[in-house]
């Protein structure tokens, strides 16, 4: 089994409350999930309005699978938001 682990980080340019980026955070979650089958939680900066931080995270039989799952989502994101930084891993798990 292998398991991808990503962050990604967003700029959200020209948003003025919490509330708003509740919004759009909300919807990308929402995107992501329905579209990839993969888990997406807001992960960091909850309090800092004009940045969110996401993590992702999916389990495969093999690796280019997880690579692949996470890259299209990561594209994805990339489409709606600025991205900042990402980090992306995968985890091979032994049985």
């Amino acid at each position: 089994m292998v398991v991808g682990v990503c962050t990604i980080s967003i700029a959200l340019h020209g948003n003025r409350s919490l509330k708003g980026k509740r919004q759009v955070i909300r919807s990308v979650k929402d995107k992501v999930k329905k579209r990839f089958n993969i888990s997406i939680a807001e992960v960091g900066n909850h309090d800092i309005v004009q940045t969110a931080s996401l993590g992702m995270c999916v389990a495969a039989s093999d690796s280019s699978h997880a690579d692949s799952q996470i890259q299209k989502a990561v594209d994805f994101i990339s489409g709606q938001a600025d991205v900042t930084t990402i980090s992306f891993e995968l985890i091979n798990i032994k049985e």
